[in-house]
């Protein structure tokens, strides 16, 4: 990229930057010595002074993407914002199933810009109070029982068994052509970036970035907020990624199990999230990362790679990790020569993982911090899925990010590098730069090479 940042803009911004940043870091070391062991395992996965922005789960007038929160877990503050972007027009076969439409019937939801998304419903029949457009359809049986004129009723037994299995597979079959129609869209799972202990799923900068991945990629993105040290100290972070991936295939799960019939009772197909349930692939997984969240991708990514069976029906078929937060006990070049670069130094940085990891087990050579560091374990770096690793120029951290791009590729892993010169840590995903060419250029070069293993029929760029 030939476009620079304005660098005295730069320089005079990350001065501010981390003096807030050390002495945000400094006040939470002191507090969270003092956190109460029953606050510490519910956690917090959003700073209260922090700039949010709010769930909308009408598809937006400006990108035609809606999003919504979920609180996944009652026993700890985990939760998500799933980002949905305005669905395809329907298929060209899609008259043959649909009933005809009527004047009288209102606009469909998704065809009116600002409209809320309706989803949809696991059973046959919406409620009654769902508008006509968006109920499903289904055929009408009569159905005469036998008895020779003399014998039988509508109401016997043998023949409310056979009504009853007629149901079943007349549902199943209208499910079936209907789900045929339906296009479904990959999912992105994704972590923002904060040094573990700021930022969140619902942060202003986090929900534009996440807006302009869905947009870019066609994809489900579902954005985790995982629990903030150090009220929640390592693994708690991480082991969140990992609740939040079982989550999702515990939906994929339950969706394909109430619509097939699989013996969902009523309660548990209330459970459904309809968003997934309806538009995602499963078996089209992406995790995506940003800072310290590269981290906790790459690990998820190793546990989905260890134990698949665990997570099926996920397959993870890529990970991006942005600018990880990557660092070891000998120093790099890097570290060595941008030790005091802009917005994140090192110091600074090393106090995060201070705060992250308890004292009796803190190392710069952790296998959270480090992932070539000796005896890390887990799975070979031949299993790793397709890696996409994005660098900043002025980041020290980018010489480590190097070295695991690099071991990913001697074991022939697709394993690319993007550098964008005149950058910093976090120039994509950071407030102030979101709107820079860099950025946009990023996000648009990430979803170029996503689209490789994302789309089904291939994808004719790479890198």
């Amino acid at each position: 990229l030939t476009v620079s940042l304005p660098s005295v803009g730069v320089k005079i911004y990350s001065v501010f930057f981390k003096l807030w940043l050390r002495h945000r870091l400094q006040t939470l070391a002191t507090a969270g010595a003092d956190t109460d062991p029953a606050a510490a395992a519910f956690g917090v996965s959003c700073r209260p002074d922090e700039a949010t922005a709010p769930a909308n789960p009408a598809f937006s007038a400006a990108d035609g993407v809606a999003s919504k929160d979920l609180h996944i877990d009652p026993n700890s503050s985990l939760s998500v914002r799933i980002f949905l972007s305005t669905p395809p027009p329907p298929s060209p076969h899609a008259h043959l199933l649909a009933h005809p439409r009527r004047a009288s019937d209102p606009t469909p939801a998704s065809a009116s810009a600002g409209a809320p998304y309706r989803g949809y419903l696991p059973h046959a029949v919406s409620s009654p109070r769902a508008p006509a457009s968006a109920r499903r359809r289904l055929p009408i049986v009569v159905q005469f029982h036998g008895g020779g004129f003399v014998t039988g009723s509508s109401s016997a037994a043998a023949n409310d068994a056979f009504c009853r299995r007629a149901v079943s597979y007349t549902h199943l079959d209208v499910y079936k052509r209907q789900a045929s129609a339906r296009r479904r869209l990959p999912i992105v799972v994704q972590f923002h970036g904060g040094g573990f202990v700021t930022g969140s799923s619902s942060a202003a900068a986090n929900d534009a970035f996440c807006r302009r991945v869905a947009k870019l990629c066609d994809a489900i993105v579902v954005a985790v907020g995982y629990r903030l040290a150090p009220e929640s100290r390592y693994p708690a972070a991480f082991e969140d990624g990992v609740k939040v991936l079982k989550w999702i295939a515990k939906q994929a799960n339950l969706a394909m199990m109430s619509k097939v019939g699989g013996g969902v009772d009523t309660f548990g197909a209330s459970t459904v999230e309809p968003w997934i349930a309806a538009h995602g692939d499963p078996a089209r997984c992406v995790l995506l990362g940003a800072s310290c969240g590269a981290n906790i991708a790459d690990y998820v990514t190793r546990k989905t790679v260890k134990d698949s069976k665990l997570f099926d029906p996920i397959k993870i078929v890529a990970q991006v990790l942005m600018y990880p937060f990557f660092i070891g006990s000998v120093p790099t070049h890097s570290e060595i020569r941008l030790a005091n670069s802009y917005f994140y130094d090192k110091s600074t940085c090393i106090l995060a993982w201070r705060l992250l990891l308890s004292e009796k087990e803190f190392n710069l050579d952790h296998h959270a911090a480090n992932p070539l560091a000796p005896g890390r374990g887990g799975p070979p770096l031949k299993c790793m899925p397709p890696t996409l690793t994005v660098i900043a120029e002025h980041d020290w951290m980018r010489d480590r990010a190097i070295a695991y791009s690099e071991e990913l590729r001697k074991v022939n892993v697709d394993a690319p590098v993007l550098d964008y010169k005149d950058t910093v840590h976090e120039f994509a995903t950071l407030d102030v730069f979101l709107k820079t060419p860099q950025a946009q250029a990023c996000a648009e070069d990430i979803a170029i090479w996503m689209k490789k293993y994302i789309s089904l029929r291939g994808h004719e760029f790479s890198y």
